[in-house]
């Protein structure tokens, strides 16, 4: 999902519906680091959340360690500067449990 598509979802989100909470939230610097935008807006289907998580993309996974019994392993990950990864996930709030549960999104059905 491009930045301009992400843009004008929440634009439509903006104009259609009660929007809830809009909030970003930095990821630890330790998993490569990056943000987390949070929408949550009162849709047809009830209450609903968007989490669109940015991420430097890992170029290259280096191991270290030994073969000998008991020793440790280690992996360290190498992150581009300029490449960005985009995850997308959509929740709907469980009213009964106050739990938010991740909906399935099929391929070929697919609005974004």
């Amino acid at each position: 999902m491009t930045e301009e598509r992400w843009e004008q979802i929440i634009g439509h989100i903006k104009d259609n519906f009660e929007l809830v909470d809009h909030r970003t939230q930095d990821l630890p610097e330790e998993t490569g680091g990056g943000t987390i935008e949070i929408v949550e807006f009162n849709g047809p289907l009830g209450q609903m959340k968007l989490e669109r998580t940015t991420q430097p993309l890992v170029i290259d996974k280096k191991t270290t360690g030994s073969r000998r019994i008991g020793s440790d392993t280690t992996v360290e990950y190498i992150y581009s500067d300029t490449e960005k990864t985009h995850k997308f996930k959509v929740y709907r709030h469980d009213d009964s449990n106050d739990t938010w549960t991740e909906m399935e999104m099929k391929k070929d059905n697919m609005m974004f």
